[in-house]
This record gives C-alpha cells, structure tokens and sequence, in this order.
C-alpha cells in the first residue's frame, strides 16, 4: 500500500496540473523543484553557523555552503560532504537547504553541500569530478574550517548519491594508489560512512522496478530519461563512474547505508548495490521505506516518514562519527 499521505500529495499534483520534469526545459525544471519546495519541504531550522565558501574545481570556482549543527563542536568537527539530488540537471544549494540544516543539527556536526556543474550545460563526468575537488579540498583545509578531516562522510541522495558513490570509489583508488608509493603517509584518510539516499546506481536503467514504477509515482521512466540524456549525452552507460553498480571491485569501502523508497524506479538498483557492497565484504545497511516515494526525504511538511528518514540518516551518521 502507497502511504496515505504520499498518495495525497500525487493526487494534489494531479489535481493541479503540474507539468511532467520532462515536458520541461531545463530551465523550466530547476525553477519548478525550487518552487516546489514551500509546499512539501518544512521551514529550515535555524543551525549554529552558516558560512557560503569557494572551493577550486577543475573548471572553475564550486560554490559550497557550510552547516555547523547545534551541540556540533567549534573545532574538529566531525563532517559530512552532501552532493543534492535532481537529475544531475537541477536541484542547488537552496532545494537541498532545510535537509541540509537538519542533518546538521540531528547528527550534531557539520554538512557541507556542494553545488557541482550539471548537464545539459556540463555533461558527464562534470559533476563527477566537481564533487571530488570540493571533497578533496575540504579534507585539506578541515582545520582551517573547523573540521576534522578524519572523521568525514560522504552522501547524496539520487543522483548525488550516485556521485556519493562514484566519489568515494575514486577516493579509494587514489588512497590505493598511494599506499603503493612513497607517499601512503602522507594520503588523506577515507571517508567512514557512505550515506546513500535512494541512490541511482545503474544509468542502464534495466532493474525491474524501473517498469513496476515506472508510471504514476512522480518520478516516471520518462524522466529518468530526460535526466539521463542531459548528464550522459553520447558517453557510454556502462562507464562506472556513472554506474556505481558496474564496478568490478567494490571492496575496501567504508561502511554505508543505503535507503530506497518501495513506489521508486531506482528502488530495485539502491538495493542491487547494497548487496554487492555487502558481497563484496563492505559493511552495509539496508533500509526500505515500502509505502514511499522517490524524493520523499525532502518532503517533511507533508510526508511524516521524512523526518524518520532523517533520523536514521544522522543516527548512523553519529555511530560512524563516534
């Protein structure tokens, strides 16, 4: 059974037209998420620091937004790198705010999110590597900001949990990599938690709940379509650094714990990658919110199962922290 208050919310949508994101232009659907948020999203709670910073990427400045939770540290805070979701073509630092502060201060430490390059404008792997560079840049200056760079983690949900993904397998190849050289000392230390929100892990799109849901649950195998073609262009799908999934080795990883929503394409693929985490010796937690939807995280005002959602987040958050 579809959760009550997410089959009203459908229903509502319905009822008042909304356009398909796919129907739209991209600039279209990064306005239409943004406006969205006054109706599902609650008020952002107040944080004990906000800070806008600049990290260099590898095509210009990636803006970034810091949140230091109340009850978080001033000094050597733990952190968590947080990637938003939208398609790889919109969200922003503003749609994925209230999440934001709200991990922030449930996991008493600091998130910053990270406003990586998107398509169509910047296709695959952009985003990729954006995400990387800001990772990286905050491991080096975490003292500097306050922050322990020892005890990070990283996460996204839906398309920024695909980069959450892709990002720490990056991450423990360069740290691989460098174990093998002269500098292993000198390597940065590795995330301790993948915290993967209904992650899209296999561009290919073939898992089966992709045709069980694919219609009617707001997220819809048309759009998935439309942002695949925005983010991936011509580039092949089977490139594991856009399907997580498809890597040969996922060994080595910090632990994770992956969420999904029983009513979402992607369902069936967030937990295809759990168990190859889990198969593959990666310590990992598997979690299905059966009766929700894609999206539903960000839905607090309106869908009660978001705040629960949250609380598992920065409940595993603190563990991995401690």
């Amino acid at each position: 059974m579809l959760d009550p208050q997410a089959r009203a919310l459908l229903d509502l949508i319905s009822a008042r037209g909304v356009a398909p994101t796919h129907t739209l232009t991209p600039a279209e659907a990064r306005s239409s998420y943004r406006e969205r948020r006054s109706v599902t999203q609650p008020d952002p709670p107040p944080v004990a620091q906000l800070r806008e910073l600049v990290a260099p990427g590898p095509d210009g400045a990636i803006a970034l937004r810091l949140y230091r939770g109340n009850g978080a540290p001033t000094s050597a805070a733990p952190m968590l790198v947080y990637y938003h979701g939208g398609g790889w073509t919109m969200g922003d630092l503003d749609t994925h705010d209230t999440l934001c502060r709200s991990l922030a201060n449930d996991a008493a430490c600091v998130v910053v999110a990270v406003d990586y390059r998107m398509g169509p404008e910047q296709r695959f792997p952009a985003a990729v590597y954006d995400c990387l560079a800001a990772t990286r840049w905050l491991q080096a200056q975490a003292g500097e900001l306050g922050l322990d760079a020892t005890r990070l983690a990283i996460g996204g949900d839906s398309a920024g949990g695909n980069l959450a993904a892709v990002v720490e397998l990056l991450l423990r190849d360069a740290a691989d990599a460098a174990g093998a050289g002269a500098n292993a000392a000198a390597a940065p230390s590795q995330p301790v938690l993948q915290l993967l929100i209904y992650p899209a892990t296999d561009m290919r799109a073939v898992a089966p709940s992709h045709s069980v849901n694919g219609d009617g649950y707001l997220l819809t195998r048309d759009t998935i379509a439309y942002f695949r073609d925005h983010y991936m262009g011509d580039a092949p799908l089977a490139d594991w650094r856009a399907s997580p999934l498809l890597h040969d080795d996922l060994s080595r990883l910090p632990p994770a714990l992956v969420l999904t929503a029983g009513y979402d394409p992607l369902r069936d693929e967030g937990r295809q990658y759990a168990d190859a985490l889990s198969a593959a010796g990666t310590p990992t937690q598997y979690v299905c919110f059966e009766r929700q939807i894609h999206g539903f995280i960000l839905m607090g005002r309106v869908l009660d199962e978001a705040q629960t959602a949250i609380g598992l987040c920065a409940l595993a958050l603190r563990r991995a922290f401690a």
